[in-house]
């Protein structure tokens, strides 16, 4: 639908769809300017700065391009929703920040959600969540940050600083699943749920929150390889497979690497610690609340490699790996299609 079509009405539904955001009429004259689609848990999504996101986001996203600076000392999680984010964040955490934290027995992540204490950027600090972070000028340094921002979207003061990002993906055919799954339990609005069809169009055409996922990925691959000094780029089944290499290598990347005398019972600490069996079986996991519509729970599922198997027909499967081949191609980045590890 041409964005010239958007109706008074249809942009006070937009207004709505978020409790806590209210549109200027700055924001809501660029959403007349601003390529739409279907979304997934609001109306619509709009294509702002190269990449699709909510109306609410919008203003967030402004507020945090126009306020935010770097510090050569920042630390950025950065990845795709539902790529094992939050358990990027509990390791990241609990490894920059170890010798504020020794004891495993009191520590902050048996009480906060991983997105409670490594706040993001377009929803906890510049959105509707603000009041619950401090602002970055009175965080103590290092500080931490995440966001599901695409790279070329970035703060300049990000990209030209010498902060380190760490950036986790995931196998496709499970990030959609897992997509699909948790947007359906998290919707804003009183739009209908999207079936599996419908959302799998979607995905594929790249049309999702901060998609498409191939710019998303591809944006932090290349710059991986060009400045890995600054980038670190994971992919989750690899940290799935030998965590206690990939914890070494994170903390190694950050510029803290484990002592001699660390290198046995502190990672295995920190790697059970950030466990998902040891998260989500948490008071704050099972009852907690990151917002009005994201309930902690909602982000521990099942944390499984290939669970897209019992979703997917042959002919979304064909059809999805022919549109990875093609939008990867040359790039010399891969995935792993099979549960098997």
């Amino acid at each position: 639908m041409a964005s010239s079509d958007l109706t008074e009405y249809e942009l006070k539904g937009e207004k709505e769809a978020s409790e806590e955001e209210k549109l200027s009429e700055e924001c809501k004259d660029l959403l007349l300017s601003l390529p739409r689609e279907k979304g997934w848990t609001s109306h619509y999504l709009y294509l702002f700065q190269g990449f699709w996101c909510t109306a609410n986001r919008i203003p967030c996203i402004i507020t945090f391009i126009n306020q935010f600076q770097a510090k050569d000392s920042d630390v950025v999680v950065a990845s795709l929703q539902k790529s094992g984010t939050t358990w990027l964040k509990a390791l990241t955490f609990a490894i920059m920040y170890r010798q504020r934290f020794t004891s495993f027995e009191n520590h902050p992540l048996l009480t906060s959600n991983s997105h409670q204490l490594v706040p993001i950027f377009e929803f906890g600090i510049y959105g509707e969540m603000k009041g619950h972070f401090p602002h970055p000028s009175n965080m103590i340094d290092p500080r931490l940050f995440s966001t599901h921002i695409p790279f070329h979207a970035l703060v300049n003061s990000i990209k030209e600083s010498n902060c380190k990002i760490i950036y986790i993906c995931r196998n496709l055919f499970d990030t959609f699943i897992s997509t699909w799954i948790f947007m359906n339990k998290v919707k804003i609005d009183s739009s209908p749920m999207l079936t599996l069809d419908e959302a799998f169009e979607m995905f594929s055409k790249g049309i999702h929150a901060y998609g498409p996922w191939w710019n998303h990925m591809l944006g932090y691959w290349k710059e991986s390889i060009a400045t890995p000094h600054k980038v670190l780029f994971l992919k989750y089944e690899d940290l799935k497979e030998d965590v206690n290499f990939h914890v070494k290598r994170v903390a190694e990347f950050l510029g803290c690497p484990f002592t001699q005398e660390e290198s046995s019972g502190v990672i295995e600490s920190i790697i059970k610690l950030c466990s998902f069996e040891k998260m989500k079986d948490l008071e704050v996991n099972k009852f907690g609340a990151l917002s009005k519509s994201i309930e902690n729970k909602h982000f521990f599922r099942k944390a499984e490699i290939g669970d897209w198997e019992n979703y997917l027909s042959p002919l979304m499967v064909e059809k999805l790996s022919k549109i990875i081949e093609e939008k990867l191609s040359g790039s010399g980045l891969s995935f792993r299609m099979h549960s098997s590890i």
